[in-house]
């Protein structure tokens, strides 16, 4: 999840650097939203002490 939050911010930089500003802030803002949700789930999975199961 975080590996998609920071090829979105890739996307935003390279964006913003062709003058695609509408379309950076965009990719900036989804990468920040999937960072905060990774984060979040892993507090979460750190309080509980769970291991996934497959």
């Amino acid at each position: 999840m975080l590996k998609i939050a920071l090829i979105l911010f890739v996307v935003a930089i390279v964006a913003a650097l062709l003058g695609l500003g509408g379309i950076a802030d965009f990719a900036l803002w989804v990468a920040g939203v999937i960072a905060v949700v990774a984060v979040v789930l892993l507090i979460i999975h750190a309080l509980t002490g769970r291991t996934p199961t497959v």
